[in-house]
């Protein structure tokens, strides 16, 4: 050697401080389970029994109209040998836990109401949030989203978000775990900056921990893709949450109306909305905040086969394409969209399950498969993180993986 070791170790320094700053930017993802959906309810029509109604009626769907397994499998797009397999898991888990993150809607969905009108409707949340919770059938996750500061609606948002906490503190003494609120259409960081902002005074006002009101933003406009400077706009709004940042979620329709598609264009799988994703992920890969794909507002008109199939058929289409882009969780809006969002979910984690385990036990027990494969550690991890999810959402026994 050339060079002591004393005469580099400033050069060490500076690589260990390089790798300090990585970390403080791009920490390691966000611990614990991601749902594999959020779904919406509008505030008024959201009861105690909600999230029971919404699996009653999406069992109903698939007995009346996939009685067999060869129908369920027809109407999914599922491979012959799995079908059973799914259908099975996917009837447990509407009876068990229908919707795994719920949204109560107080805004598009909800609409503009008179402030008396909206005030009772927070009331009448807050008492059904709190009898869910104690029957103890409140989804995992859930939250509200509030309406948009960019449409004039911030001053009726803070008073709905500062109603619904107080109420329930009230009501109940504590705010349940799993809460997160959405904040819709944001356009510019100082938005995002001026919510978090609101969330730091209305937690010291309401006596809650430093930090605990988290939110996720929904990417729904040009301007958050791509700000007013021409550069990618998604880091300056993480910047500005101030560590409150939890998820970015995809708004399909509102982004496709705003660069102008037609309105028979505006849809989920377009590639326009692709860009959009791709945008999303180069910004905020590695950073702790999760990632939704957007909604298929496609529903049955009625309870027909035709029209029930139909729905199916789009959805399944769009869930599809959200997994092969690497987006685990999307928007569902009605009933109709929980069997096939659980049938194209647990049929993409189990397909290949065997050989991805195997995979996974080769590298661990440093034995190169037969076939010649040598795994890339990023390919492991990336299996490790699929079999984690397939868990985690009711798609393979935790036993498999062990």
């Amino acid at each position: 050697m050339n060079l002591s070791v004393s005469s580099i170790d400033d050069l060490s320094k500076r690589v260990l401080a390089a790798a300090a700053e990585h970390t403080r930017h791009f920490p390691d993802p966000s611990p614990g389970r991601q749902p594999l959906h959020t779904v919406y309810v509008p505030a008024d029509r959201f009861g105690p029994s909600t999230p029971q109604d919404f699996g009653a009626e999406a069992l109903r769907l698939i007995n009346n109209h996939t009685p067999g397994v060869g129908s369920f499998g027809a109407a999914f797009g599922i491979q012959p040998d799995l079908a059973g397999t799914v259908r099975e898991r996917v009837a447990a888990k509407l009876a068990t836990e229908p919707i795994e993150d719920l949204r109560i809607d107080f805004e598009d969905g909800y609409g503009v109401r008179s402030e008396a009108e909206e005030d009772a409707h927070v009331d009448q949340v807050v008492e059904a949030v709190a009898v869910a919770y104690e029957l103890k059938t409140l989804p995992h996750f859930w939250g509200l989203r509030v309406k948009s500061f960019t449409d004039g609606g911030h001053e009726r948002s803070m008073r709905t978000l500062d109603g619904f906490l107080t109420s329930l503190r009230d009501r109940l003494g504590r705010l349940p775990g799993g809460f997160v609120i959405t904040f819709p259409k944001t356009v510019m960081p100082e938005q995002v900056a001026i919510f978090a902002d609101y969330l730091t005074r209305l937690e010291s006002a309401l006596g809650l921990p430093v930090g605990v009101l988290q939110f996720e933003v929904q990417i729904e406009t040009a301007e958050a893709v791509v700000n007013h400077r021409g550069e990618l706009g998604l880091r300056p709004i993480l910047e500005a949450a101030a560590g409150r940042l939890t998820g970015a979620h995809f708004g399909v329709f509102d982004y496709t109306a705003a660069i102008g598609l037609p309105p028979d264009e505006q849809r989920l799988d377009h590639p326009a909305c692709d860009f959009a994703r791709n945008v999303m992920q180069v910004s905020l890969v590695g950073t702790g905040v999760r990632l939704s794909d957007g909604s298929t507002n496609a529903v049955p008109r009625s309870d027909s086969a035709e029209h029930v199939s139909g729905t199916w058929a789009t959805h399944a289409e769009h869930v599809r394409h959200s997994l092969r882009n690497g987006f685990y969780q999307g928007w569902d809006l009605h009933p109709a969209h929980l069997p096939s969002r659980y049938a194209v979910v647990y049929a993409f984690h189990l397909t290949g399950i065997d050989e991805d385990l195997a995979r996974v036990k080769a590298w661990r027990e440093h034995s190169q498969r037969q076939g010649g494969v040598l795994e890339e550690p990023a390919t492991v991890k990336a299996l490790n993180a699929r079999l984690r999810r397939a868990v985690d959402c009711g798609a393979l026994e935790s036993s498999a993986v062990q």
